[in-house]
């Protein structure tokens, strides 16, 4: 009984009604004093005309010694303890004791809470975080192998080089894709793609995918059914630069144009020499026994290589007329001669071995 009658004073506190009118809402809420407060606050706050019928009372149900809500002001550090997920809570109309609860719109999230949030839903669905200056198990950036075509060196000096085709992948085939989510202060980019802000609707299946710990659907169009790997880096503290695009040299394979027919450029048909042709450009280097002799060697574009013997007056033009005498195809073909180390092009060939530093030396050819 001491209970029902706390509850009382409360509802008449809260309220400021009499006892009668407190004892008939508490005992219509079954003495729960939230339900009877709210009961009261929606039929009869304003009702002041006669004393209403009293209806059966339901069983009595216990309630606890200490009630849940006891004045606004526990409403007020009640709604301290919700968090901010809830948004902010008002209250307009009634007296000083009373009044109406609205409750305001989602407090919006900042992008560090943003990026906080998408890093806990990733781990908690099983990704792993990634030391900087290691790897993890099961990396994707491991070594890929070399699909280009190569030329095979000859085991003597007598087998030619011969060119090897690379392999070609089809353009429907499986691929497995690397991309590195960035996640910025203002916003998030792809491997080094533009940016993409939290805001953006058009983002927000991407974000929630990422959260849920998914592949989001448009990197798996990307794989076309293959692998997909996602690192995510964490930038929250730095706003967006868009990094600067590195060279990438062309790796392929050209045409050489120039006619109506463009005619592949090959390296394999340059070398197809006879020993017969190479006699006969080293005879025609004519030796002088007195004088000082030596041997240069000559690399050729095609991965094969020439030695000859020449006299330290020998000029630089005398091994370009070797080389072109040892490969005819040559003749045709535009070409420069280098030096090793330092590397650099042996622009006046009307200098002497001696003279250009050529002594014993290794002489590279490079085509134009």
């Amino acid at each position: 009984m001491a209970d029902r009658a706390e509850a009382v004073r409360e509802f008449v506190t809260v309220t400021d009604v009499d006892e009668e009118r407190a004892l008939f809402f508490l005992e219509s809420a079954g003495w729960d004093l939230q339900l009877a407060l709210a009961s009261f606050y929606e039929d009869g706050a304003e009702d002041e005309a006669g004393i209403l019928p009293q209806p059966e009372r339901p069983p009595v149900q216990e309630i606890s010694s200490q009630p849940r809500v006891t004045s606004f002001r526990d409403l007020v550090h009640e709604d301290q303890d919700q968090g901010d997920e809830e948004g902010q809570r008002f209250y307009a109309g009634g007296s000083e004791r009373s009044g109406q609860q609205i409750l305001g719109p989602p407090k919006k999230k900042s992008s560090h809470e943003v990026v906080e949030d998408l890093f806990k839903g990733a781990k908690e669905h099983g990704a792993v975080p990634v030391d900087k200056a290691g790897k993890s198990p099961g990396e994707s950036s491991k070594a890929r192998p070399f699909l280009g075509g190569g030329y095979r060196l000859g085991a003597t000096t007598e087998e030619q080089s011969t060119y090897v085709a690379g392999e070609r992948r089809s353009s429907d085939s499986k691929q497995e894709v690397h991309v590195v989510l960035k996640l910025w202060k203002d916003g998030f980019s792809l491997n080094d793609g533009e940016l993409r802000t939290y805001s953006d609707p058009g983002n927000a299946q991407f974000l929630e995918s990422i959260r849920r710990g998914e592949i989001p659907m448009e990197l798996r169009q990307l794989s076309r059914g293959g692998q997909v790997n996602v690192d995510m880096e964490d930038h929250r503290d730095e706003e967006y630069s868009k990094p600067k695009l590195a060279f990438k040299a062309f790796g392929g394979e050209g045409q050489k144009l120039g006619s109506a027919t463009p005619q592949v450029v090959s390296y394999a048909g340059m070398s197809r020499a006879t020993p017969n042709q190479e006699a006969e450009a080293s005879t025609a280097i004519v030796l002088d026994d007195m004088q000082p002799i030596t041997n240069i060697q000559v690399r050729l574009a095609d991965g094969s290589r020439l030695v000859q013997k020449f006299n330290h007056t020998h000029r630089v033009s005398d091994v370009r007329r070797f080389i072109v005498g040892s490969r005819p195809a040559m003749a045709a073909v535009e070409f420069l001669l280098m030096t090793t180390f330092p590397n650099k092009e042996l622009r006046d060939e009307s200098l002497t071995l001696s003279q250009a530093g050529l002594l014993n030396a290794v002489i590279v050819q490079r085509l134009k």
